[in-house]
């Protein structure tokens, strides 16, 4: 099974909020047993809200952490330090997030860890790469958006830039970060070693503009903002019904004309204006103010029912409760349920592939704030007495507060 294929694989995650922690996130979802460290202030996913789980949990910090286990170390006192070096002695992966050299102050960076531990992949998650003039600066997602060009692409023409309102390049730089560590973990069984990932926000950023970025670089023309329509193809794009919009796709072929007979357009599909795809790109303005009225004639349901009996792609512009409802949302089993020590389900959008198999088995919930920790040292050979006297001193907590910890 998919769920199964890391299994053996110990991930040691010192990332924080979004990027780094669906990596790991998702290594977990493979199988992989992943140990969330955490400073004893928390994640800072932890504190980001509203919204919040349950009233005072985090969505952010519950989204990005199923399949982990947690323990909480103070890196700056010995004992702390000491048990995270153990910890990633012994890992195959280790993924982190801080600013460029931050690790490598407390003996935890990969020149000195790959040394005591030449098979470990350690995949560095940052802003804007590990080197590099840039490599100093600090962003989140929507700062990275900004600098990235991806936040001019999106809104209407003439309004403000807007943003993709979940964090896209989070999850993106996961994503790819999650890669990165799965290739690298093939080849050190070619070679025996590990290697070092540079993974950055900025850079996932850019490659989310594939095609708009590819246009720019062949034309040097700066792409419009064009709302919800593709700028390479019409229409693709949504329309006003008289409830609700609905995303049309008819660019092809004699979807086109058939599209235009469905809206009773005899004009428009003659019009040489809008004769190719091309040309109504051209003219988006002077198409959508010739189909766009004709729309507000009926209701979302009924335009679905129509235009998909004549073979044209459309879909209501869905909000969750449109989603929820959804017959592929249950089919595929997109939602992970995970049970929590306090008893309540926690629910989120699982691993993506072979969904329907990787949902049937339970999910660990994104664990408390400590809430391994005793089991984890025990696992290293701490004896009782010895965990007793690291959590007396404060070098490691074990209070298993599932909140937010301010």
């Amino acid at each position: 099974m998919l769920r199964e294929s890391l299994t053996g694989i110990k991930v040691v995650d010192f990332s924080q909020i979004g990027a780094g922690p669906t990596c790991s996130m998702y290594l977990g979802d493979l199988g992989a047993d992943v140990i969330k460290v955490e400073p004893p202030s928390g994640d800072v996913g932890r504190k980001l809200g509203p919204p919040w789980y349950f009233e005072r949990e985090s969505a952010v910090y519950v989204a990005f952490n199923r399949n982990k286990r947690g323990v909480c170390l103070d890196l700056k006192m010995e004992g702390g330090l000491k048990v995270a070096q153990q910890l990633v002695d012994e890992a195959d992966v280790l993924v982190e997030s801080f600013r460029p050299g931050v690790l490598g102050r407390f003996g935890l960076g990969y020149d000195a860890v790959s040394v005591r531990n030449p098979q470990i992949v350690y995949c560095s998650v940052s802003a804007y790469g590990s080197t590099g003039e840039s490599a100093k600066l600090a962003g989140v997602d929507g700062i990275v958006q900004a600098a990235s060009g991806l936040m001019n692409l999106l809104g209407e023409d003439g309004q403000p830039p807007s943003k993709v309102q979940t964090p896209i390049v989070d999850i993106s730089t996961g994503y790819i970060a999650s890669i990165a560590v799965l290739a690298q973990l093939f080849q050190r069984t070619r070679t025996g070693k590990g290697g070092y990932l540079d993974v950055s926000m900025f850079a996932t950023a850019v490659t989310l503009q594939q095609a708009s970025m590819t246009g720019f670089l062949g034309d040097g023309a700066l792409p419009e903002r064009t709302g919800s329509a593709a700028p390479y193809s019409a229409p693709n794009e949504a329309f006003e019904a008289a409830d609700g919009w609905v995303m049309v796709a008819a660019y092809l072929g004699d979807r086109w004309e058939k599209f235009c007979a469905i809206l009773s357009l005899p004009e428009v599909v003659n019009d040489p204006r809008f004769a190719t795809s091309s040309q109504r790109v051209l003219n988006r303005p002077a198409m959508r103010a010739a189909i766009a009225p004709a729309f507000k004639c009926f209701d979302c349901a009924q335009w679905l029912e129509r235009l998909a009996a004549s073979d044209i792609l459309c879909s209501k512009v869905a909000d969750y409760h449109d989603l929820m409802v959804n017959p592929a949302l249950e089919h595929l089993q997109l939602i992970a349920d995970m049970q929590g020590r306090n008893g309540k389900t926690y629910r989120t959008p699982g691993f993506p592939a072979n969904c329907r198999e990787s949902q049937s088995i339970s999910h660990r919930a994104p664990p408390g704030l400590g809430e391994h920790t005793k089991t984890v040292l025990k696992e290293l050979g701490y004896s009782d007495y010895d965990i007793h006297k690291l959590i007396a001193s404060g070098a490691v907590s074990a209070q298993c507060t599932r909140g937010d910890t301010t």
